[in-house]
């Protein structure tokens, strides 16, 4: 069973994952978390986003694993856990330009249909229901107000000691929405089939209660 859960960056996607997951004993498979990854990798490379060709071909040198600790999802690059180091400002600065380079998108899209061959998964991203995994059985878009999604992030960020402004984050979110609904491949839309969750005005335990029922309903 795969459930496919899509939305705009702090709509609070992967928090909403990761609590169906331990709910209901679903995998949950990062697929943001596989992308920041290039992005780390290629300013550790000193590669810059005009270095489109370089970027594609250093994902060839890159082993990304997800493991699952302690309820917690940590994120292996190479074998190091990178769990903070790509959720830093500098990586979210250019993830989004980053997948969306078509060759990537393709690349990194094949590594995660991989990860969730055999299993009941739930993944969170952009294009799940629309592109990775196009007959999940349950597909939701889970969105917020611009302003709301920012004050999440930030207050996020501010709990793992990322230093950042709201203004920056709210400046970076809307950026990054501009970005992701015009990307050639993996754009940001509702799925078809897809029930929408406005999470605005909603507690994340709200929302995840919604999802569970959606999912039950479904199964």
């Amino acid at each position: 069973m795969i459930v496919a859960i899509d939305g705009p960056a702090g709509s609070g996607k992967g928090t909403v994952t990761k609590i169906i997951s331990q709910r209901m004993g679903l995998v949950n498979l990062d697929t943001g978390a596989t992308y920041r990854c290039v992005a780390l990798a290629s300013l550790r490379a000193g590669l810059t986003l005009n270095d489109e060709e370089k970027i594609v071909d250093l994902i060839d040198s890159l082993d990304i694993e997800l493991e699952h600790q302690n309820g917690e999802i940590k994120v292996f690059l190479n074998g190091e856990d990178v769990s903070k180091e790509i959720r830093s400002s500098e990586v979210t600065s250019i993830v989004s330009q980053v997948s969306s380079i078509v060759p990537v998108r393709l690349k990194m899209v094949d590594l995660q249909r991989k990860l969730a061959k055999g299993k009941n998964v739930i993944m969170e991203g952009r294009d799940i229901g629309t592109y990775v995994f196009p007959n999940a059985e349950v597909k939701i878009y889970l969105d917020a107000d611009v302003e709301e999604r920012a004050r999440r992030r930030f207050k996020e960020n501010q709990e793992k000691n990322i230093s950042c402004t709201y203004e920056s984050v709210l400046d970076n979110i809307k950026k990054r929405d501009e970005n992701d609904k015009h990307k050639e491949i993996g754009s940001l839309r509702v799925a078809d089939g897809a029930i929408i969750v406005d999470s605005t005005n909603m507690t994340i335990e709200e929302v995840a209660d919604k999802v569970e029922k959606i999912i039950l309903e479904a199964k």
